[in-house]
């Protein structure tokens, strides 16, 4: 199953285009897209029934499949070439923190530059589908509902400042979360836990790798996380990733205003990221 949120509207995506939860459903089912995640089983068995598209879909024009969720967990230096890219040693365990629900944006967006140096981080990202507490590595997949693109867009130079790190207001700028542009399911994929992702700056490549080669698999992120605290249905967690970014070149290289960045995982789709300037007027 796939779905998308369109215009604030919860779509499932079908070879032909989209059908209209809500209207389809004769209002079984909300017209929220944050919604269907506490019943996203129930959402799964009707969506086996609906046999044909009622609108066309243009991934263009949709909003991120998981507008607010209330937990957003990032994972930093998941890939061991991107440790060593940072000039870190690969972690014993999970590195965490968070991105903040207002930095979330659909798949198709431009993003003012905040002052400082504006870096890119495709990613994998992990949609809970059941409460999760205390899961095992063994169990977790059963709770996740899918899978979509994510950017973890970051300001190296605040996030760096300080004496400590400032990992969250960083990477939370208004749009540093772009995301979709569907939600996938686990079973729509062949290999769920091996995709093939990667960015392009103005059409060249940045980065490439495949989620296999992450330190902590989605079932460990889940096993780990769930362990010390309670994820939700709607949660997300951005998976970490692989080398290639900015900071890690020589010299570094970050984004600048006119650039336009696409982020893409096998099976799920693309992202697309235009760049203005911090003074360029944007509406609310």
């Amino acid at each position: 199953m796939r779905v998308a949120n369109v215009g604030g509207r919860l779509k499932l995506i079908v070879p032909e285009g989209a059908v209209d939860v809500e209207r389809a459903s004769q209002r079984k089912f909300s017209s929220d897209p944050q919604a269907a995640y506490a019943r996203f089983d129930e959402l799964r068995t009707w969506a086996g029934g609906v046999e044909a598209a009622d609108e066309p879909f243009d991934p263009t024009a949709a909003g991120s499949p998981v507008p607010a969720p209330r937990q957003v967990f990032a994972i930093g230096l998941n890939y061991a070439d991107h440790a060593a890219e940072s000039g870190l040693t690969k972690p014993d365990a999970p590195v965490v923190f968070t991105k903040f629900p207002s930095a979330i944006a659909g798949p198709v967006t431009t993003v003012q530059l905040p002052p400082g140096s504006v870096d890119w981080e495709v990613e994998l990202v992990v949609v809970i589908g059941r409460m999760a507490r205390g899961v095992s590595p063994e169990r977790a997949w059963d709770h996740v509902a899918g899978l979509t693109v994510g950017q973890d867009l970051s300001e190296r130079d605040l996030q760096r400042s300080g004496p400590a790190p400032q990992f969250n207001l960083a990477k939370s700028h208004n749009g540093f979360a772009p995301m979709g542009p569907s939600l996938v399911t686990p079973d729509e994929l062949e290999h769920p836990d091996d995709l093939k992702l990667g960015c392009e700056l103005n059409g060249e490549v940045k980065q490439e790798g495949r989620t296999r080669d992450m330190i902590f698999s989605v079932s460990e992120l889940i096993g780990y996380l769930s362990n010390i605290v309670t994820l939700f249905p709607g949660d997300i967690i951005f998976t970490g990733t692989p080398s290639g970014v900015g900071m890690g070149r020589t010299p570094p290289q970050y984004l600048h205003e006119g650039d336009v960045l696409t982020s893409w995982i096998e099976g799920i789709g693309a992202l697309t990221q235009a760049f203005v300037a911090s003074d360029a007027k944007m509406e609310s």
